[in-house]
C-alpha cells in the first residue's frame, strides 16, 4: 500500500488498522465477481441442432484495435473487522502500426484508483473523497439494494465485485468510442452483450476465454467439447435480461488432444445479422488469424490473442 493512499484513508479514520498481508492485488478474485460454473440452454439458429463445421478459407489478420482491461484490488486498512479496499481499475485500445502496438486515440487509457468502503457501516455517510481519493460507497448489495452483511468476508465480496464492475463500465466505454469511431473490426476480450450500441456494431468482435456458463446442454455439449482445431460449433442466439441480444458460437483454436477439454475453446460475440454461417466462418478467419505469436508465458496462451497480452502488459506497466 502506497503511504498516499494510508494517509488519505487516515484522514478520514484516524483508527483504522493496516493490514500486513502478502496477498496478492487479485485481478482475478473469484469469491464474488466470477459466477459459479454451470450449463445453460442456447437456441440454435443455424439448422435445427448444434453440429460441428469445418471452418473454410484460411485465416486472416483482419483486426484494427484490441481492447483489454484490467483490475486490482487489496484490503489496505480495517476498522473493527471491516475492511477497506484499495482498488484499481484500467482499460485500453491498442492498434497495429508497422506491425508494432501503440495506444488507440487521445482517449485512451482510463485508468482510476478508488477506495472501496461501506460508509454507512463506518458512520461516513456521503462522504465523496478523502485526500484526493475517490470514495465508492459498498453499504449496499447492488441487486437488491438491501445493507450488506457486517461480516468482514461478505464486506469484501461486495467490494471486490465493485471493483470489476467498475473495470467493466471502463472497458465498455471504450468499446463505445470505437463502434462510434469507425468500422474497422475491434477484438475485445469478453462478451459485447453489456452494451447495447457495443452489441449492435458490426466491427465489435468479443472473443470470450473462460467458460463458467456453458452454453449447450446435453448432445450439444458433447459437441462443444468434441470440438477440433479449426472447428466452430454451430450459430446460436443469446438474449437475457438487461443484456442486449447477440449471436454466439464456439470456436476450436488450438488442437486439445492431450489437454484440458477446454483447451484452446473461445466462444465468440457478434451482432446479429441474417447469414449467420457466412458471418461465423469470416469471423472465425479473423480469430484463427491472432494465434500467433504465442501469448507465453501467460498461462492461458492456448487462447489469449497477443494483441490482448499486450494490452494486459502495458496497463500493468502504467497502473
Amino acid at each position: 500500500m502506497s503511504i498516499d493512499v494510508l494517509r488519505a484513508i487516515q484522514s478520514l479514520l484516524p483508527d483504522v488498522e493496516i493490514v500486513q498481508s502478502d496477498a496478492p492485488a487479485d485481478e482475478s478474485y473469484s469469491g464474488a465477481y466470477n459466477e459459479a460454473p454451470r450449463i445453460a440452454a442456447a437456441q440454435c439458429i443455424e439448422g435445427q441442432r448444434l453440429r460441428a463445421h469445418r471452418i473454410t478459407g484460411e485465416p486472416e489478420v483482419r483486426f484494427a484495435g484490441f481492447l483489454d482491461g484490467i483490475q486490482r484490488a487489496r484490503i489496505a486498512c480495517h476498522r473493527n473487522g471491516i475492511p477497506i479496499v484499495d482498488g484499481t481499475v484500467a482499460a485500453v485500445v491498442r492498434v497495429r502500426v508497422n506491425r508494432r502496438f501503440v495506444t488507440w486515440g487521445h482517449r485512451t487509457p482510463i485508468v482510476s484508483r478508488r477506495l472501496y468502503m461501506p460508509l454507512t457501516l463506518l458512520k461516513c455517510e456521503g462522504q465523496t473523497e478523502t485526500g484526493g481519493f475517490e470514495i465508492v460507497d459498498t453499504s449496499h448489495d447492488a441487486a437488491t439494494g438491501e445493507l450488506v452483511s457486517r461480516h468482514p468476508a461478505a464486506l469484501r465480496a461486495v467490494a471486490f465485485e465493485r471493483v470489476g464492475r467498475d473495470r467493466d463500465e471502463a472497458e465498455r466505454k471504450l468499446a463505445e468510442l470505437w463502434c462510434a469511431d469507425g468500422s474497422e473490426p475491434l477484438f475485445i476480450d469478453g462478451g459485447i452483450s453489456g452494451s447495447g450500441r457495443v452489441a449492435a456494431a458490426s466491427c465489435a468482435v468479443g472473443v470470450v476465454k473462460s467458460h463458467q456458463t456453458l452454453f449447450a446442454d446435453g448432445d450439444a455439449l458433447d459437441v462443444v467439447m468434441s470440438l477440433k482445431r479449426g472447428e466452430r460449433s454451430s450459430v446460436f442466439a443469446l438474449s437475457a435480461r438487461q443484456r442486449s441480444p447477440v449471436i454466439s458460437w464456439y470456436l476450436r483454436l488450438r488442437d486439445p488432444r492431450g489437454h484440458d477439454a477446454m483447451f484452446g475453446l473461445v466462444r465468440i460475440e457478434v451482432s446479429p445479422t441474417e447469414d449467420v454461417a457466412e458471418r461465423a466462418n469470416e469471423v472465425s478467419r479473423w480469430v484463427l488469424g491472432e494465434v500467433t505469436p504465442l501469448s507465453l508465458p501467460d498461462g492461458r496462451w492456448d487462447r489469449m490473442a497477443y494483441g490482448i497480452r499486450d494490452c494486459e502488459q502495458f496497463l500493468r506497466a502504467i497502473a
